[in-house]
């Protein structure tokens, strides 16, 4: 694969870590967070809409970092295949909570639910991919 096709596919994915951000803004209506929060001490209730927040801080700068320096990515210095390496970790473990932590099963109560929730998870599964293949060195 040429510089300007991996250069491509790395857009392409900061362009998925958007899309993602889109669905995970639907996430605290989807579970109601706000109801299903209300009973925890007002500590933990904050403590787990920080996190919310810093996971989308973080699909946030993996998106932004890969438009903005997609061509820096492309050449595979150390930099860049450590930053591939973390993006494929990140996804790559965000998949496996789906598959052996959640279930998911009962808020999946339409078709659309389901359907996106599908989705997100061919996106899980295709994302850490290109990251993957720079990290190890196989895209250059």
């Amino acid at each position: 694969m040429n510089r300007d096709q991996i250069e491509l596919a790395i857009r392409l994915c900061g362009c998925v870590h958007f899309t993602i951000l889109i669905a995970s803004a639907m996430v605290p209506r989807v579970l109601d967070w706000r109801g299903q929060l209300a009973p925890l001490h007002p500590f933990l209730r904050r403590l787990f809409w920080v996190y919310g927040v810093f996971i989308v801080m973080t699909i946030t700068g993996f998106g932004a970092i890969s438009l903005g320096c997609a061509a820096e990515i492309a050449t595979a210095t150390p930099l860049a295949r450590a930053f591939c390496g973390f993006v494929a970790f990140f996804w790559l473990a965000r998949l496996a909570v789906q598959f052996f932590v959640f279930d998911a099963s009962e808020f999946l109560t339409t078709r659309w639910l389901r359907l996106g929730y599908h989705v997100l998870t061919v996106a899980f599964m295709l994302l850490p991919m290109p990251y993957a293949l720079i990290a190890l060195g196989v895209w250059k």
